[in-house]
């Protein structure tokens, strides 16, 4: 079953075994984004905000447990996270699962068996999510709010007149703030079809989108760029100042 809508995180700092990762995880269609270490991999976290992350106990100064603690007090408070070790002992898995964890696999592992449990928890987190998307009649920000049944959007300053490309793109994005979310997988999910490479009609979409709704498109503040990326949604109205992840 491949996803390629889904990006994951890689944390560990033997190259042989983010390597070995990658190598399957793009084999089913996933963007892989990797780290050796914690510092790196907050940064990449914070501006990339995965659909999961591939996290290694022991990666040096900070550990895996410690950085696990830290991402589920940021973005990626709901973020699944499988841990991974050379450590079998049932201390080691009850801590980790503890302190935020999702799952646990040992090495030497499978990569298949690895594959199968992210595609298990990628599976349930979207059910979770298509259900409070049901659940829900409109996404409130402070000074904006999206009503998904009316199909409108209104600013403080009163209703701002979208075509229905232009609400689904914003839709798509303000459902998960602060994910980045690449161009092609925009493209899939407004357009519901392969780009084929040809990504202006979506960047003209946005141009537009920006225009009816920010106060100074230029300097955009709810639609924000990440450079060499893709665009994420912003409800704190932060500044355009996002870098793109590293990429393994």
């Amino acid at each position: 079953m491949k996803s390629p809508e889904a990006s994951i995180l890689v944390v560990d700092d033997e190259r042989e075994i983010t390597e070995l990762i990658s190598l399957y995880l793009e084999k089913e269609g996933f963007a892989v984004y990797t780290s050796d270490n914690g510092a790196e991999a907050l940064r990449i976290a914070d501006t990339l905000i995965p659909d999961l992350i591939v996290l290694d106990v022991s990666i040096g100064k900070m550990d895996g447990i410690e950085l696990c603690r830290t991402l589920r007090q940021g973005a990626c408070a709901d973020v699944p996270i499988v841990f991974l070790s050379c450590k079998s002992e049932d201390r080691d898995i009850i801590r980790g699962l503890s302190e935020g964890g999702d799952d646990y696999i040992t090495k030497p592992f499978s990569p298949s068996q690895l594959v199968a449990r992210i595609q298990a928890h990628l599976r349930r987190r979207r059910t979770r999510e298509r259900s409070a998307e049901d659940s829900a009649g409109s996404l409130q920000f402070p000074g904006l709010e999206i009503d998904l049944r009316r199909l409108e959007v209104r600013l403080d300053s009163g209703v701002v007149p979208l075509s229905a490309k232009e609400f689904e793109l914003l839709s798509v994005l303000a459902r998960q703030p602060y994910r980045v979310f690449p161009l092609e997988e925009l493209y899939r999910r407004v357009w519901h079809s392969e780009s084929m490479g040809d990504t202006r009609t979506l960047m003209v979409h946005i141009s537009n989108l920006r225009k009816k709704l920010e106060a100074d498109p230029a300097h955009p503040q709810w639609v924000q760029t990440v450079r060499g990326f893709g665009y994420r949604f912003s409800p704190n109205n932060g500044c355009e100042e996002a870098s793109p992840p590293a990429s393994g």
